[in-house]
């Protein structure tokens, strides 16, 4: 590098930034959406009605091999001295989110979890609960009007389930938030698929046992946001 001018090198750094943030917007949307349709990210979820002009969204999905019945536990028991998040417990553990590793099995004492509640993360500040609604959908308001973050419990045919997260956020439109959010993007993603995937396999493996009693929910059709249905469920 010694033989470099500084005409060179600032070049090379213009270079590899341009590159960096041409591939980043073009791989964008994949970390916002990872696993979701366009219909999912289209549809309206619960809880998008709590924060009304969000310049931050993401919309994730899975398919679970597993009723709702059978996948709606493990939401209902997340947290610090609870279920954990099922993600990469090493680092949520080092953060000081959990204190423990993500439980393996359903915990019955926590399982009523109702709308008001909140849910415990350590160090970090808890997540209240703002819908909860077994089998179906749990909306988490962690800034009230602010930033929400769903998960939508969607019924498939043959025992099967769509586990849909989406987070809304408003946050102050400045410069400097809008390049802290970009940054988020790649950490959330990695802790999301992770969780989404640690869902999916405990949810499967007590599918294959069905320990938990079914209260299936009848699929319905997504609706595009601007119609005047707001969740994608049929009642019970």
């Amino acid at each position: 590098m010694s033989g470099m001018s500084v005409k060179e090198v600032a070049t090379g750094l213009a270079v590899a930034g341009t590159v960096g943030i041409v591939t980043y917007a073009i791989f964008r949307p994949r970390l916002l959406h990872w696993g979701a349709t366009a219909a999912e990210v289209a549809a309206l979820l619960p809880g998008d009605e709590y924060v009304a002009d969000p310049s931050y969204v993401t919309t994730r999905a899975v398919t679970i091999e597993a009723r709702p019945a059978e996948v709606w536990p493990w939401l209902a028991q997340m947290g610090y001295q609870r279920g954990g998040l099922y993600s990469y417990d090493w680092l949520d553990r080092l953060f000081g989110y959990l204190d423990a590793p993500s439980a393996e099995t359903v915990l019955t004492d926590f399982q009523n979890l109702q709308a008001g509640d909140t849910i415990p993360l350590g160090r970090g500040p808890s997540w209240p609960v703002r819908v909860a609604d077994s089998g179906r959908a749990l909306v988490l308001e962690p800034v009230p009007g602010k930033i929400t973050w769903s998960f939508a419990l969607m019924a498939l045919s043959e025992g099967a389930t769509r586990l849909v997260t989406r987070v809304r956020c408003a946050p102050p439109d400045t410069v400097q938030e809008k390049l802290m959010m970009m940054l988020v993007d790649p950490a959330a993603l990695v802790m999301t698929r992770r969780m989404l995937l640690g869902i999916k396999r405990r949810a499967e493996a007590l599918a294959r046992g069905r320990r938990v009693p079914s209260h299936d929910v009848a699929p319905r059709p997504l609706q595009a946001r601007g119609t005047r249905v707001v969740h994608a469920f049929a009642s019970p």
